[in-house]
């Protein structure tokens, strides 16, 4: 097994010396992003939402990074340590680093987090570290993870973004979902939260005490909430703002406003996040509990024309449950039922073998498709669907509303019939991909999980073999056996592979140091005057 002591803490000290010469004379400004829409809390504990995750990873840190190139780099951690049998995993901390509260951060905050608020309350944190059954402690430096099994995705699930790091002193003892630091965020990390003025902006300031020595470069970070997309747009366009992520600036300006010197566009930092557009069903009631529909709307969607006329050429069409950005480890194959092109006629058929036949209006059936409410591209992909699902007899009523209340409604209530959405698959299915489908994932009232309620005893087992097998060959046939039968059975159509967008001010310098993109926490980014 890797054992990753010195060369995260050599890695470290090279950075520190690089920052130290380079970035001296650098420093000061206010950074503006977009943030769209408002993030439902900055409590990422808690929740995964988009939105959270361009604010909460500049207050919170993680044990670990990742580089450009998806190698392992060190944050809260300056080194690891994994046993021969892979059950051990051992994180030496770093030292001298505070809340901004003024407490010490220590090996009790690890243990606290992981064992007290991810595993049970985090979307993906139940899979990330299922097989945590203890954190030991000796030191208030050391924190020494106990396997039950031996589990390498876990390594993957380390970043700010994913498994912030939060304040035992804060949370012990208390509710953890209405806990206080759901909205007044303290963390570790480069910016202290400041202020939220609703609807308007979120503040945060330089860390005059943050661990890093030198960091941050920026002065601020201002988060501006602007629900209307030209009005993003011409901000971008002016220089109003500085950075706008994850489709902030729709695909159809950024193809002209790629053409200005003073604006760049990137499709990095999206590498460990694998985003996939679908749609969620409800699989228990009529009229989606029978396969069959689910099915044939997988036939009658165009996938392709949703990312060439919608996403303007951002993204490449699902063909199965795992996102083809799996094929280099073995694990993605082709399915069933994602058609190269839609077929109409195909649809209709499984349709009619199913007895789901039109009435007198030529309507088989119909639904409501709620619609995560990110924007406008989310709107008009909904106008489309309704329109093919016209076409094969499905009348689709479109439901947008804000976030809470959307996921709510989703994750809390299930007072849905469709939903279309985009999930994280992330650099391992068990980390991604297995919320949407496990049983033990029916959690009411945990975003971003298994919506749909479907439970399958005979998957669930293949999703246990999948985490657990330590096998390389034996997990690809797995996997390849997961994705035939999630073909069949269809609680969740994915729609297409996404390809998000970054634009920002050329001004703006060394604002891609990680593979996490805009979750990351920018304590290196500055301004050029």
């Amino acid at each position: 097994m890797m054992k990753g002591r010195n060369w995260l803490a050599m890695a470290g000290l090279a950075l520190s010396l690089a920052l130290n010469t380079a970035y001296a004379q650098k420093a000061g400004g206010t950074f503006i992003k977009i943030v769209q829409p408002e993030p439902p809390s900055l409590a990422p504990y808690l929740s995964t939402s988009g939105p959270i995750g361009l604010v909460a990873p500049k207050i919170y840190q993680g044990l670990l990074d990742y580089d450009m190139d998806l190698n392992i780099v060190p944050e809260l951690a300056e080194s690891y340590e994994i046993s021969d049998d892979g059950l051990t995993v051992t994180f030496k901390l770093q030292q001298g680093v505070t809340w901004h509260d003024g407490k010490p951060f220590t090996s009790a905050d690890v243990q606290f987090t992981i064992m007290e608020v991810l595993k049970k309350f985090h979307p993906r944190g139940p899979n990330s570290f299922k097989e945590v059954t203890a954190i030991e402690t000796p030191d208030d430096h050391t924190a020494i993870f106990k396997l039950d099994k031996p589990a390498p995705y876990m390594m993957r699930a380390f970043a700010g973004y994913e498994s912030p790091i939060v304040p035992k002193h804060l949370l012990e003892g208390k509710d953890i979902r209405e806990a206080e630091l759901s909205n007044n965020p303290v963390g570790t990390g480069p910016f202290k939260f400041v202020e939220w003025k609703k609807g308007q902006y979120i503040r945060l300031d330089k860390n005059e005490n943050y661990w890093k020595e030198g960091l941050p470069l920026l002065d601020r970070v201002v988060a501006r909430i602007i629900p209307d997309a030209s009005t993003r747009t011409a901000a971008m366009e002016s220089g109003e703002v500085h950075y706008g992520a994850f489709g902030a600036i729709p695909n159809v300006d950024v193809v002209r406003l790629r053409e200005l010197d003073s604006i760049g566009v990137t499709t990095d930092g999206y590498a460990m996040i694998n985003p996939m557009a679908l749609i969620e069903f409800d699989v228990n009631n009529p009229p989606f509990n029978d396969p069959a529909i689910r099915k044939a709307i997988s036939h009658a969607i165009d996938r392709q024309f949703l990312i060439d006329n919608i996403w303007f050429g951002f993204g490449k069409a699902a063909t199965s449950a795992l996102s083809s950005n799996f094929e280099p480890t073995g694990l993605y194959a082709a399915a069933d039922n994602y058609p190269g092109k839609p077929d109409v006629a195909k649809a209709k058929q499984i349709l009619d073998d199913a007895g789901i036949t039109a009435d007198s209006n030529g309507v088989r059936a119909k639904a409501t498709l709620d619609l995560i409410p990110y924007g406008e591209d989310w709107r008009r992909a909904g106008e489309y669907v309704k329109q093919a699902m016209g076409d094969i007899g499905i009348e689709l009523d479109l439901r947008y509303e804000d976030v809470p209340t959307w996921i709510k409604r989703v994750y809390g209530d299930y007072d849905f019939t469709m939903n279309m959405n985009y999930f994280y698959q992330l650099p391992d299915p068990v980390i991604g991909v297995h919320r949407h489908y496990g049983t033990d994932q029916i959690r009411q009232g945990t975003p971003f999980v298994n919506s749909t309620r479907y439970s399958d005893s005979d998957l669930d087992a293949m999703l246990v073999a999948g985490a657990t097998s330590a096998d390389p060959e034996a997990r690809v046939g797995i996997y390849q056996d997961i994705q035939a039968k999630l073909a069949e059975d269809m609680p969740v159509m994915n729609l297409f592979e996404m390809q998000f967008t970054t634009v920002y001010s050329s001004k703006l310098k060394d604002h891609s140091f990680s593979a996490m993109g805009a979750y990351s926490s920018f304590d290196k980014a500055w301004l050029d005057d």
